[in-house]
């Protein structure tokens, strides 16, 4: 992540839980550049995201249609930090209605989420060691977790600049993302040229795997650097093995189209699995953890020609959902060999205000 002056599963889903209402640089070997400039994304986030009420019983921003810019902040707070929670809280209320109606147009949500350590309830674990991973401290972690979203990264950019000036604390780290630029109604690509955003929990799903009773859920972040040119070095057949789905169209093997379920049993002439043992989506399947989802809100991002991947986001209602998935991956999933996740942060994301302020009842 980038640091402040002062995905699981990757190409499994990125979108908004079905649109439920709440209170990518330089490419090698036919691969697309993706950089954050000018989308119609942009355009049709304006347009189906318009802004919830700040007090809704939920924040807005995760299930919310994904906009088009992201910026994620961390901040370490000032000792006492339950003290420095509360202030910093208090001031986020009072300030958030006025940022998101000034930026309406813009289509802004702002998401509020406190790390390990600091809510009386619906306590944060904080996040284990996985295989392969490369954290650099610097880039994980944090008292607390603000994610901007928007059609414009200035608008992003001047919320979260606002926001800090009220914030009792200073940036720990903070990293932007983006989505490719995407014909209306088709998938995101990711930068390794594959759809990304295929199976997310419908509406229905949400409710039972995402949100919990309180309006609240947990926000899972990491930054996953992708090895773009040795991955486009594979013949295409081979990156389509890795993945498990063709690249055209995001069809799984086996399968003719995007949303397809994927066939884990099904066998060629020869015997084989269509889908391949340790492919990237049969890591990931549902079905391994008795159906349970989360919620992926991916973005790309360009840390410059050495660090471009996945700004991984992802919701649920039991962080160690999470950690049972990324296990696998990192044990099982042969995309490993091309990634690196170098920035980990965990969550709560708190009840929306409803009349009161940020997080009262649980700091």
């Amino acid at each position: 992540m980038v640091r402040s002056a002062g995905a699981a599963a990757l190409g499994a889903g990125v979108s908004g839980c079905g649109g439920a209402p709440e209170g990518r640089a330089a490419s090698t070997r036919g691969l697309p550049r993706y950089g954050p400039d000018g989308s119609a994304v942009a355009r049709r986030a304006q347009e189906a995201a318009r802004v919830r009420p700040f007090a809704g019983d939920r924040q807005a921003g995760v299930s919310t249609p994904q906009q088009r810019h992201v910026l994620l902040l961390a901040y370490d707070l000032d000792e006492p930090r339950p003290a420095a929670l509360r202030t910093t809280l208090g001031r986020f209320t009072s300030a958030l209605p006025g940022l998101v109606e000034e930026a309406r147009r813009a289509a802004l949500t702002v998401t509020v989420a406190v790390g390990p350590g600091l809510l009386r309830t619906a306590p944060v674990p904080h996040l284990p060691i996985f295989a392969g991973d490369r954290l650099d401290p610097a880039g994980c972690g944090g008292d607390l977790l603000v994610q901007f979203c928007a059609a414009d990264p200035a608008t992003v950019a001047g919320a979260a600049g606002e926001l800090t000036r009220r914030t009792a604390g200073g940036v720990r780290w903070r990293q932007p993302g983006f989505l490719p630029p995407t014909p209306p109604g088709q998938t995101p690509r990711n930068v390794l040229g594959f759809k990304d955003g295929t199976a997310n929990p419908a509406p229905e799903e949400c409710e039972r795997w995402v949100w919990d009773s309180r309006g609240g859920t947990y926000l899972v972040v990491r930054r996953v650097h992708v090895d773009v040119a040795d991955f486009a070095a594979l013949p295409l057949s081979r990156q389509e093995e890795v993945i498990g789905r063709h690249r055209a169209d995001g069809a799984p093997l086996g399968g003719s189209r995007e949303h397809d379920q994927p066939d884990m049993f099904a066998k060629t002439p020869q015997g084989r699995y269509v889908i391949p043992p340790h492919a990237h989506i049969r890591a990931a399947a549902p079905h391994l953890d008795g159906g349970a989802r989360m919620l992926r809100r991916g973005y790309s991002y360009d840390n410059g020609a050495d660090d471009r991947g996945l700004l991984f986001l992802a919701y649920m209602r039991d962080p160690a959902l999470f950690v049972r998935v990324q296990q696998r991956l990192a044990e099982r999933d042969e995309l490993s060999r091309f990634i690196e996740h170098r920035g980990s942060a965990v969550g709560y994301v708190l009840p929306g205000a409803a009349g009161r302020p940020l997080g009262a009842g649980l700091v």
